[in-house]
């Protein structure tokens, strides 16, 4: 793992560096999709009876996290934000996605486990 990681003091500067988003038009968008994450932690976090609903609303948010960061940094920054209890569940997101990027700093992918019957159910959609 390298140590060019994001530190939490270079978070905002590394994320709004690396936004692209054209119909952006003030910084107030920014920080909605920034707060993005903070909307995925609560979806990951809940257990309840809709897990369809919600695999389709955390889909949309990572999603949109890419496509507005990219791909490679849009991972940095969900593994940099995410707590690592939930990062087994976003690699089998991303993995889903097919935006999973297995170089970086943030994480090492290759001993975080995917939750296979997360991957079953997302396959059903």
């Amino acid at each position: 793992m390298s140590d060019n990681r994001i530190r939490d003091e270079d978070f905002l500067t590394f994320a709004l560096e690396n936004y692209d988003n054209p119909q952006c038009s003030s910084l107030e968008e920014f920080y909605e999709d920034i707060d993005r994450i903070k909307y995925l932690k609560r979806l990951m976090n809940r257990d309840d009876g809709d897990t369809a609903q919600r695999n389709r609303l955390i889909i949309n948010h990572l999603i949109v996290i890419t496509n507005v960061f990219g791909i490679e940094v849009g991972n940095r920054i969900l593994f940099h934000r995410m707590e690592e209890k939930f990062h087994s569940r976003l690699k089998t997101f991303l993995y889903y996605l097919n935006v999973l990027r297995h170089e970086i700093p943030e994480a090492d992918l290759a001993v975080i486990p995917m939750e296979d019957s997360l991957l079953q159910e997302l396959r059903k959609i």
